[in-house]
């Protein structure tokens, strides 16, 4: 049985902080438009984001205009399916410091680093493509399949770089593997270790190697501030339903670079012609201008749908409030980590500059998996990755800084008694 914190000493100035935190927050308005249950605090937005309002409204509206309309539901309304990837992706170009045309919300995570694959990666003999080893698991399956359906050995053709002895990924050794390179795959935040990487200069060394770049922006979009365009990225790709709250399944999207947007679909698909040729059905396609020549079938309206409402409340609070608010949750988290002795003995793997740190911290500990499965029967929902990592993600626009207070006070109870929780083991979803 998992002991109670009643009789665990508080730190009442960390306490105190919090409290006057909250009570300063511009976002804390926010909250009550988010669906959460009673008694739980929630860390896990950077798996999957709470179902707000807005999202709420957005998916009903969509259920009543193929209710009422039918197939005039393509074209009619206040919302019409037809044109939705390119609007919402010119909402969420906003979010990335883009030009509207240069972003569509379309696809997966996976199917948009196929695609982007599939119509970007030179075509050389023997191209040879820079990654980080400890990339999201399906990005390196994706460059696997892509290599080998050329009918060559990834082995020679992907240059996959390690962390250093401090688990994070070392600039000067990206740069390093980008020699002679034709292209460049990072995420722009760690999956892991919650690492943000310095965009504009890996992107500015890339070129200078001769290399285009792309980046993961799964775990940033919505988290941090991007500027695409400014930096000069070739091209990005991300899912929604991270910290944009686009609801499980969520269509995610991809950014092409203008100077990018002549090429050839290499995935080439009915949803990816210019708007107004579409419907003329020519066997041979006319590509849409920009990011939309990239889409492939036909949008998942139904997928897109809350994505459209929780936007809403992305653009009133603003990315930059968030990101501010975001790096004052986990200074707050860090700071309660070095204060108490109960965290002696467990790693905080992730950067204590905000400059390179994302919306997560990742604790790095023996016995990961036991501690997440305890803190959920604390009422703390948590992360685990395997072998041994547990990341706390305190989102912005439904976190307050004395959720982080307690939920760190029920993990430094729990590290105390590690014999109550080491045996568990997590289930099919950590």
């Amino acid at each position: 049985m998992i002991m109670a914190n009643a009789n665990r000493p508080r730190n009442e100035s960390l306490l105190e902080e919090a409290e006057e935190l909250d009570e300063r927050d511009t976002l804390a308005r926010f909250r009550g438009r988010f669906y959460l249950p009673l008694n739980m605090i929630y860390l896990d937005g950077n798996s999957l984001g709470p179902l707000c309002f807005e999202a709420e409204r957005a998916i009903l509206a969509a259920v009543t205009a193929w209710k009422t309309q039918l197939i005039e539901g393509w074209t009619g309304g206040s919302s019409p399916w037809f044109t939705l990837a390119e609007r919402l992706g010119g909402r969420v170009a906003a979010l990335l410091g883009a030009e509207e045309k240069s972003v569509v919300v379309t696809g997966s995570t996976t199917t948009n680093l196929h695609q982007l694959l599939a119509s970007l990666l030179p075509r050389e003999p023997q191209p040879t493509i820079v990654a980080d080893c400890s990339a999201f698991p399906s990005d390196l399956y994706a460059l696997r399949s892509s290599v080998e359906l050329r009918g060559l050995d990834p082995a020679y053709v992907l240059r996959l770089v390690a962390p250093g002895q401090n688990g994070l990924l070392q600039e000067s050794a990206l740069i390093e593997a980008m020699a002679g390179a034709q292209m460049v795959v990072l995420p722009a935040v760690v999956y892991t270790t919650g690492q943000m990487l310095n965009m504009g200069r890996l992107t500015e060394a890339a070129h200078d190697a001769g290399a285009i770049i792309g980046f993961d922006c799964a775990h940033s979009i919505g988290s941090v501030e991007h500027h695409l365009d400014q930096w000069g990225v070739d091209f990005a790709f991300w899912c929604s339903y991270k910290h944009l709250n686009g609801g499980p399944g969520a269509t995610g999207g991809l950014y092409l670079n203008r100077r990018h947007w002549d090429i050839k679909p290499g995935l080439a698909g009915w949803f990816g012609s210019a708007k107004d040729k579409q419907m003329r059905m020519a066997s041979i396609i006319e590509p849409a201008e920009g990011a939309g020549r990239l889409q492939i079938g036909t949008p998942n309206i139904l997928s897109m749908a809350p994505l459209e409402g929780a936007l809403d409340i992305v653009e009133e609070a603003g990315i930059r409030s968030i990101r501010r608010k975001s790096i004052e949750l986990t200074d707050f988290m860090l700071r309660m980590f070095k204060s108490d002795p109960a965290f002696s003995a467990v790693r905080v793997i992730t950067p204590e500059d905000p400059n390179q740190r994302g919306g997560h911290v990742t604790l790095q500990l023996s016995g990961a998996s036991g501690l997440s499965q305890a803190l959920r029967a604390h009422g703390v929902v948590p992360d685990y990755r395997p072998p041994d990592m547990v990341r706390l993600a305190p989102a912005p626009l439904f976190t307050s800084f004395k959720d982080c207070y307690q939920a760190i006070q029920k993990i430094a109870m729990l590290l105390e008694h590690p014999t109550d929780w080491q045996h568990l083991q997590p289930g099919l979803i950590p």
